[in-house]
């Protein structure tokens, strides 16, 4: 039992001297790769190394303005386009209103144009409902003129009829007292010729004295 275990252990260690060894590989070319460094590179490596570098970084550096170039060339361009923008909102907006204003106008217009109709045919109605007032109130007042005129007429025929009808009756007493009139006359008379006849005689005999 101890051969069998001591063969089974054998094949565990060469297994861990192979990974030992695999292990130090890496360790001796890390070695080998420094060795060179350590040895004195030649000039004209170093200057290649220098030229190399410079070049490297002056590809960065164009890089690098490139870049700078790009994102400033796209900065003008975000500002160009805002700036568009802003002006086209601007004209977009004045178009705008202009239009909301022409039409504002146009409503206003309408409406205008639609309350001053309306008030002409208020002021047309009221103008005729005023008309036909003074029409009638003149209708009425002809009327009432006519009647008033045939009210006159009648009374005027009427009392022409009645002095008409009295003056015959009355005519009759005036008559009567003309009548009556002369018989006081008549009987006044032989008294009131009496007297003077007297009288007159007297001057006829004086003038007959005087011719004797």
């Amino acid at each position: 039992m101890e051969m069998a275990t001591a063969k089974k252990k054998a094949p565990t260690r060469a297994k861990k001297k192979s990974t030992a060894k695999t292990k130090k590989k890496p360790t001796a070319r890390k070695t080998g790769s420094k060795k060179p460094a350590k040895k004195k590179p030649a000039k004209g490596n170093v200057f290649r190394a220098l030229i190399d570098d410079a070049l490297n970084e002056l590809d960065q550096w164009v890089d690098t303005a490139r870049l700078k170039t790009k994102q400033l060339a796209a900065e003008e361009k975000l500002i160009e386009k805002k700036a568009e923008l802003a002006i086209r909102a601007e004209l977009d907006r004045a178009k705008h209103l202009a239009d909301q204003a022409e039409k504002w106008t146009r409503a206003r217009v309408k409406s205008d144009a639609k309350k001053i109709d309306a008030l002409e045919k208020k002021l047309a109605k009221q103008l005729q409902k005023a008309e036909r007032k003074l029409r009638t109130q003149a209708r009425k007042a002809e009327k009432s003129a006519i009647k008033q005129g045939k009210a006159l007429k009648k009374k005027f025929e009427s009392g022409t009829k009645k002095a008409s009808r009295k003056t015959p009756a009355k005519k009759a007493p005036t008559k009567k007292k003309t009548t009556a009139k002369k018989k006081t006359t008549a009987k006044k008379k032989p008294t009131a010729k009496k007297r003077p006849a007297a009288k007159r005689k007297s001057p006829a005999a004086k003038r007959k004295k005087k011719a004797a």
